[in-house]
């Protein structure tokens, strides 16, 4: 799911500090539970793998942020459409995105892409704010991979769907005629996109 195109890093010691504090912050696999207008989603995220992205989506949610946004884009693989990717997020939204995070490896965390993982959206390493996408089925590709030529590090996975995988498919399979603001991904656009009518956490 690469992205055409880079970032400016913002505020870089802003992010750092930012990142430090998220990394201090530990234990287990806090619950998410995305209500959508097509129905809930629920996470768990691991805190102790991937203590920067975790908890970097944690101050998203504990702050209200993600609430009135969208799961706008579904990117489908294969033959059948039955797998691929479902993104959402605030597109970049100045008004509510936070400081972008390190980047968290899978070579580092062990994490690995596979069917229900959360991992986040980024332009080149170290630029990931807001945006988040959930797998639906197995991909590999999205994976740290050193021995890939150009940007081989991969997305930063910090957890997994729980609860409603069923709406995250049904979600992949709704129409994707919408307007792509990256050619990239034209064909991928929900039209109209999901309603992300709240984000709190939930009983751990």
């Amino acid at each position: 799911m690469q992205r055409i195109g880079r970032r400016t890093l913002l505020a870089n010691a802003g992010a750092l500090a930012a990142s430090q504090a998220i990394a201090q912050t530990s234990g287990g696999e806090p619950r998410v539970i995305v209500q959508t207008d097509h129905g809930a989603i629920v996470l768990a995220l691991d805190l102790d793998k991937a203590p920067i992205t975790a908890g970097n989506f944690l101050r998203y949610v504990d702050t209200g942020r993600y609430d009135g946004s969208t799961i706008y884009r579904a990117s489908r693989s294969g033959g059948t459409g039955a797998t691929g990717l479902i993104e959402g997020g605030l597109q970049n939204d100045p008004n509510k995105l936070l400081p972008p995070i390190a980047h968290e490896s899978t070579l580092t965390t062990g994490l690995r892409h596979v069917d229900g993982t959360i991992s986040m959206a980024r332009y080149a390493p170290g630029t990931a704010t807001a945006d988040f996408f959930i797998c639906v089925g197995p991909a590999p590709y999205l994976d740290a991979n050193p021995s890939a030529p150009g940007d081989n590090a991969g997305f930063a996975a910090f957890g997994s769907v729980v609860e409603g995988m069923d709406v995250a498919r049904a979600i992949l399979a709704l129409p994707t005629n919408g307007v792509a603001r990256n050619p990239v991904m034209q064909g991928q656009i929900l039209d109209p996109p999901v309603a992300i009518l709240s984000m709190k956490r939930g009983l751990t």
